[in-house]
Order: C-alpha cells, then structure tokens, then sequence
C-alpha cells in the first residue's frame, strides 16, 4: 500500500458502506486483522467507526460489533437513527454519519501523513480533495469488482489511492459462515448411527 513505513495513518470506517460492500462480496470482516494490517503499513494513529444505532431495542444486530471494536482500540462514533416519514406515509429510518466522518478526518488531518477512508460514497469526494490540499494523502477502500460496483467513479477518481475490499479479503476476511451449518451437523450424526 504505501513504501513509507514511518506514515502517519488514521483509518475512518463508514460503517454501513463497508458493510454493504463486504456483503457484496459475501463476506464479513475481521476487524482485527484489519487493524493489524494497517499497522503492518505505518504508524496507526487512530481507527475510527461510525454508524447509527437504533435506540431504545432491546437487542441490535449492530451492539456486538460496537461493544468489540470499543474494547479494542477503535474509536466508535455513533448517533441514534432518526424516524421520519416520507410523503407516502410510509415509516423510515436515516443514519447518516457522513459529517461525523468529515470533522474527525479534518480535525486530525495536521496529525497525518495518510487517511484510509472506507466508503464509496460519492459526497467524499470533495472532503478528500480538502484533506489532500492540507497535504494528506488519501487511500479509498471500496469495491469495483461486486454488482453493482460499491464505489462512486468521482471518489476513486480523487482517491491518491485505491484499495479494492476484494483484493484484500484473504488478508481482512473471515470466511463466511455456512448458512446451514446446524443442519450438515444433524446430517452427519445421523450418518454415524
């Protein structure tokens, strides 16, 4: 990724992008190898994760996760999701973080050498030409290689550098689980009898 061993690197995860983009992909990721491998690259300064959290449920898909990465050295950004209702009248949900990703990137830009930003939405577009006009090199991870591809054109296209998520999955991934695990158990069990 980078031939400078000595760089600065703070990564900012959108959380829900790269979710979409591992689920792409079909696969999940380890956040702990992840990490590692980024700090294999330079000096790791910060891992920041974002995402909306849905207040108030008694269990979120998304808390585990949170709970891990918080115990493990990444700074977790959350906000709670916000209810409103479109002009069908239908209920929905919103949870940008996109703010949140920009100011923290900002902020510690005079600190880095390099921003890892993990999204492919195109609105970065313009935060990253900021962060490479304070003297910030900026690498994308996102995929091309899913259908449809996860990364805005205009964002690859500013990034100082591209990661594409499925070239590195043998390094960051864990395999997926099989869907029907408990039942292959059952079956050979039943096999031995």
């Amino acid at each position: 990724m980078t031939d400078h061993p000595d760089d600065r690197i703070a990564l900012f995860i959108d959380g829900a992008n790269l979710y979409s983009a591992a689920r792409a992909l079909n696969c999940d990721l380890d956040f702990k190898k992840l990490s590692t491998w980024f700090v294999g690259e330079g000096r790791l300064v910060r891992a920041y994760y974002y995402t909306a959290v849905v207040e108030g449920e008694e269990f979120s898909p998304v808390r585990p996760l949170v709970d891990w990465l918080d115990y493990n050295g990444f700074t977790v950004v959350t906000k709670p999701v916000k209810r409103f209702t479109d002009a069908q009248g239908h209920s929905r949900t919103k949870g940008n973080m996109d703010i949140e990703i920009a100011v923290d990137m900002l902020e510690l830009a005079p600190r880095l050498d390099q921003a890892v930003l993990f999204s492919g939405d195109g609105d970065f577009r313009r935060l990253v030409q900021a962060m490479q006009a304070k003297g910030v090199r900026v690498t994308v991870v996102s995929t091309v290689k899913s259908q449809p591809p996860q990364i805005s054109d205009d964002l690859r296209r500013q990034a100082d550098a591209f990661i594409d998520l499925a070239d590195i999955m043998n390094q960051v991934g864990k395999p997926k689980a099989p869907m029907n695990q408990g039942v292959a158990r059952t079956l050979d069990r039943s096999d031995r009898a």
